[in-house]
């Protein structure tokens, strides 16, 4: 157990736990966004933790000892949400652990680390996206009630940025969590779009910035985003992604920086990001 305290005995530097969340081997989480962390010296100012198949065992030293006991994870399924807090779980019991991100093998960051670090430990509000539309709401189900009624319904991306208070709120809630868990018990329910959208709408709208820190490209169509190989990722494509293509608010004043990862990258395109990375993100070469 976590304690909620909000004081604490002795100095601490804030850091920021990366949360892989990913159905494939641990050493293939979080590639890209571990292989340029290497390169920057802030040890001590961030955290990696792994979700990963159960079944893999071995790890490459990059990932050594950041994998968390694991479960099988299902798209679609409750056991997804169920992995997420299993995440936050253990990144809460590093004290030093501040902000928590999710993020998947299929992420790239924008910028470099000092940049991403000093976004999040400064943000005043949290980054949940939630949205109401007559597309989401066709899958709320009287069943939710009344725990969640339809106005409360919201549907978002699943990648998820918040600070430790509302970790602590998210692994320790028992009125939300087990009611999905119920009614997502013998079907496909996408509670990784719906659940933590619509509880942070129920429980804390006032902290939520209400979208995601991470850029998905799904002018395609489809129930999946667009993926990346390698001969996509050029320096000007990742420039442009970087400088953004509209505004958002931070702490409460307009900016163009509203997105710190991007996902979906396939594994090939590492070769292109760390060839990239110096100019484009100003990462250590």
């Amino acid at each position: 157990m976590v304690a909620k305290v909000k004081e604490y005995p002795f100095p601490r530097v804030p850091e920021v736990a990366f949360m892989f969340l990913t159905k494939l081997r641990a050493d293939a989480s979080g590639a890209d966004v571990g292989a340029l962390l290497q390169r920057e010296p802030y040890q001590g100012l961030y955290s990696i933790y792994i979700h990963s198949s159960p079944s893999y065992v071995d790890e490459s030293p990059l990932f050594r000892g950041r994998r968390i006991p694991s479960q099988v994870v299902t798209w679609g399924k409750f056991n997804m949400v169920e992995a997420e807090r299993r995440l936050l779980a253990n990144a809460l019991l590093d004290v030093a652990n501040q902000r928590f991100v999710l993020l998947s093998e299929a992420c790239i960051p924008l910028f470099n680390f000092s940049t991403v670090y000093d976004y999040l430990v400064n943000a005043r509000h949290v980054h949940v996206e939630a949205y109401d539309t007559a597309d989401a709401r066709t899958r709320y189900h009287p069943d939710l009630m009344p725990e969640m009624a339809l106005p409360d319904w919201r549907k978002g991306s699943q990648w998820f940025e918040i600070d430790r208070d509302l970790a602590l709120e998210v692994v320790s809630d028992r009125r939300y969590f087990p009611k999905f868990r119920g009614f997502c018990r013998d079907k496909p329910c996408y509670a990784d779009e719906h659940c933590l959208p619509t509880y942070f709408v129920i429980e804390h709208s006032g902290r939520m910035s209400n979208r995601s820190l991470t850029w998905v490209d799904w002018s395609a169509g489809g129930i999946h985003p667009n993926r990346y190989v390698r001969g996509e990722v050029t320096e000007e494509f990742l420039e442009r992604l970087s400088r953004g293509s509209g505004e958002c608010l931070y702490n409460g004043k307009k900016t163009t920086t509203c997105f710190l990862f991007a996902r979906k990258f396939l594994p090939t395109s590492l070769v292109r990001l760390l060839r990239y990375a110096p100019k484009v993100m100003h990462f250590n070469p």
